[in-house]
C-alpha cells in the first residue's frame, strides 16, 4: 500500500470517528477559547502596562495591567484543566475502538487459520500499538488545538495593538508553515516506504534464517542472498531520501519559528516611525516569543513525529482480514504419487495417505492437496523440498498431531488421528523426533529409555549407543547414571541422545523431522544407517541430498505436485530434485 493510499484510508476512518463526537469536540473548543483569551491578555496587557503605565509615569496603572496578565495566566490554567477532560472524551473511545477492532481481527485470523491463534502481531496491536496510537492521538489533538486557539488569540492581539504589525509577522509565519505542510505527505510516503522495506527485510532475513540449512546444503547462498542485498540497497536509498526531507522540514521550522522575530526586530525603527508605540512592539514580541512561536514549534514537532507514527500505526488497524500463514508456502498438489512397495504386493503397509488435503484454516491456501502415498513396512523414505513447503505438516499428519482436512491418513491400517496404546496410554506404534530434540533433567539412562514401556537392560542401551556412535557422549556425561543438564548440552548433543532414544523405542515407525540438522555429515550418516537397519519403517525429512540418497525412495514436495521415486530415477522426473542434486554435486 502506498503512502497516499494509507493517508486516504486513515483519513476516511478518522473522519468517521470524529463525526460521532461533535459534542466532545464542542466541549474541547469552548475550553480552548479560554486559552485564546489567556493568550490575548498576555501580549495586550504587556503593551498597555508600558504605554499607559510605566512609560507614562503611572506605575500603579502598569502594575494593574500586569495583574491582568497574571489573571490571564490563571485563566489559562483553568482552561487547560477543562481541555484535558474534553481530551479524555476523544482519546479513550479511540483506544476502546482500536482494541475492539484488534480483537475482531485476531478472531478472524484464528477462525481462518487456527495455527495463528496466538498471532504475535495481534498481541502487539492489543498492547503496544494501541497505547502508541492513543498517546500519539492525544498529543496531536493537544498541540493542534493549542496552536489554533493560541494563534487566534495572538493574531487578534496583534491586530488590536496595531494592524500594521501583521504585515511584518504574517508573511514569514505563513512561508515557514506552508513549507512545513508541503513536506508532510511526501515525507509520510517515504517513511511508510522505509517501514515497508524494513519489514520486508526482516521477513526475508527471517525466512532465509529458517531455511539456512537448505541454502547451505544446496549451495544456494548467492541466489538466496541476492534479494536480501536488493532490500538493503532499497532501505539505504529510502534512508537518504528521508534525511533530505528532514533537512527541508528543519529549514521550514527555522523559517516559521525564527524569521517572524527577526522581521519584527528589524522592522522596529520603521514601526516606530509610523507611530506604533514601544508598548505595542513589546506586546507583539511577547505574542511571538511566549505564545505563537512555541505553539507552532510544538505543532510542527508533534505532526512531524507523532503524526507520522500515528498514521502508520492506524493503518495497521485499518487493514482487515486474515493473512495467509507465512510458513505455509505454495500448495502441494499431489494427484499421482507412486504407491509404496506394500501397495498391491502383499507387503504390509506402514503408512497410507489417500487424497489427503490440509490447510491452516477454511480460507487458507492448502499446504497439501490431494496427496496419495504408501510407505511399506520396513521402508526408508526421505522427504525433501524447500522450506515451508509442507514437510513438517506431512510428518505431523502421519503422527496424528494434525487432522487432515480431506482424505485419510492410516498408520498400520488404523486412522493416524487418535491412536492410543493399551489402557488409553500413548500410542507405541510411532515415534516423532522434531528438530528441537527433547532432553530433560535426569540421568543419561532415563533420557535414553523414556520411550520404552518397560525396563531396558544396560547391555541393550550400550548396544544402541555403540550403533548410533553416542557412546563417547555418554562417557563424557559420566556413564548411564550420569546427570543430564539440557542447558549444558549443544543442539547436536541433544539430537544425538534423542536419536539413541528413538533407536531403543519399540515403535515400528520412526518419523525424523530434520532431527539430524545439528549433526555433522559423518554422524548424521551413521545415525540414519543405524535407524534404517533397525526393524521398522523410517521416514526422514531430509535437509541434505546425501540423506535422501541413502533412502529407498524419496518424496519430493515442490509446490505444484509431489513426485515419489528412487534417488536414481527422480532427476529425470523432477526438475526441482535435479536442481538440488546438481547444486549438491557442485558443492563437491
Amino acid at each position: 500500500m502506498s503512502g497516499d493510499g494509507s493517508w486516504r484510508r486513515v483519513s476516511r476512518e478518522g473522519r468517521r470517528f470524529l463525526r460521532g463526537r461533535y459534542r466532545s469536540l464542542r466541549r474541547l473548543a469552548l475550553w480552548s477559547l479560554l486559552e485564546s483569551a489567556h493568550t490575548f491578555l498576555g501580549g495586550y496587557a504587556v503593551a498597555r502596562a508600558l504605554d499607559d503605565g510605566f512609560l507614562a509615569g503611572r506605575t500603579g496603572t502598569g502594575l494593574g495591567w500586569l495583574a491582568v496578565a497574571g489573571a490571564g495566566a490563571l485563566l489559562g490554567a483553568l482552561a487547560l484543566r477543562g481541555v484535558f477532560g474534553g481530551l479524555a472524551d476523544l482519546v479513550e473511545p479511540l483506544r476502546d475502538g482500536l482494541v475492539r477492532r484488534s480483537v475482531r481481527q485476531a478472531i478472524g485470523r484464528a477462525v481462518a487459520d487456527p495455527g495463528r491463534a496466538g498471532d504475535a502481531g495481534a498481541v502487539s496491536r492489543l498492547t503496544q500499538q494501541t497505547e502508541m496510537a492513543r498517546d500519539s492521538f492525544a498529543g496531536l489533538v493537544l498541540v493542534a488545538r493549542s496552536f489554533v486557539f493560541t494563534a487566534l488569540g495572538a493574531l487578534l492581539g496583534l491586530a488590536a495593538l496595531d494592524p500594521v504589525l501583521l504585515v511584518l509577522v504574517l508573511p514569514a509565519l505563513l512561508l515557514g508553515t506552508s513549507g512545513f505542510l508541503a513536506t508532510l505527505r511526501p515525507m509520510a510516503r517515504v517513511q511508510r516506504a522505509a517501514l515497508d522495506a524494513d519489514e520486508a527485510l526482516s521477513g526475508r532475513a527471517g525466512a532465509l534464517a529458517a531455511g539456512l540449512r537448505d541454502v547451505v546444503a544446496c549451495g544456494g547462498g548467492a541466489s538466496a542472498g541476492a534479494p536480501l542485498e536488493r532490500l538493503i540497497a532499497e532501505q539505504e536509498r529510502l534512508t537518504g531520501r528521508l534525511a533530505r526531507w528532514t533537512a527541508l522540514r528543519t529549514l521550514a521550522l527555522g523559517v516559521a519559528g525564527r524569521l517572524p522575530v527577526v522581521a519584527l526586530l528589524a522592522g522596529t525603527p520603521w514601526l516606530l516611525g509610523r507611530g506604533v508605540s514601544a508598548g505595542a512592539v513589546a506586546g507583539a514580541l511577547t505574542y511571538l516569543v511566549q505564545s505563537l512561536l512555541p505553539a507552532l514549534d510544538a505543532l510542527m514537532t508533534a505532526v512531524g513525529a507523532a503524526g507520522t507514527r500515528l498514521l502508520v500505526v492506524l493503518d495497521r488497524f485499518c487493514v482487515p482480514g486474515p493473512s495467509p500463514r507465512p510458513d505455509s508456502g505454495a500448495a502441494t498438489t499431489a494427484p499421482a504419487v507412486a504407491p509404496g512397495p506394500g501397495a498391491g504386493s502383499g507387503v504390509a503397509v506402514a503408512v497410507e495417505l489417500r487424497g489427503v488435503r490440509f490447510a491452516y484454516g477454511p480460507r487458507a491456501q492448502p499446504v497439501i492437496d490431494g496427496l496419495d502415498l504408501s510407505v511399506g513396512a520396513g521402508e526408508h523414505l526421505a522427504v525433501v523440498g524447500p522450506s515451508g513447503i509442507g514437510k513438517s505438516t506431512l510428518t505431523a499428519l502421519i503422527a496424528g498431531l494434525l487432522p487432515p482436512g480431506g482424505g485419510t491418513v492410516r498408520v498400520a491400517g488404523a486412522p493416524a488421528r487418535g491412536l492410543t496404546g493399551q489402557g488409553g496410554g500413548p500410542d507405541l506404534r510411532r515415534t516423532l523426533l522434531p528438530q528441537q530434540a527433547y532432553v530433560f533433567t535426569g540421568t543419561v539412562r532415563e533420557n535414553l529409555t523414556h520411550l520404552c514401556p518397560g525396563p531396558v537392560s544396560g547391555a541393550e542401551v550400550e548396544r544402541a549407543t555403540a550403533a548410533l556412535g553416542s557412546d563417547g557422549l555418554v562417557d563424557r556425561l559420566g556413564g548411564l547414571d550420569g546427570a543430564v543438564d539440557p542447558a549444558l548440552l549443544s543442539p547436536g548433543e541433544r539430537q544425538h541422545l534423542a536419536l539413541t532414544a528413538a533407536y531403543l523405542s519399540p515403535a515400528p515407525l520412526l518419523l525424523l523431522d530434520e532431527a539430524t540438522c545439528h549433526l555433522d555429515l559423518r554422524t548424521e550418516e551413521r545415525a540414519e544407517r543405524a535407524l534404517a537397519a533397525r526393524p521398522g519403517t523410517l521416514v526422514v525429512v531430509a535437509h541434505r541430498i546425501s540423506s535422501a540418497a541413502r533412502a529407498d525412495r524419496v518424496l519430493v514436495l515442490d509446490g505444484t505436485r509431489a513426485v515419489c521415486g528412487t534417488h536414481a530415477e527422480l532427476p529425470a522426473r523432477s526438475p526441482l530434485y535435479r536442481d538440488l542434486v546438481g547444486l549438491w554435486n557442485a558443492r563437491g
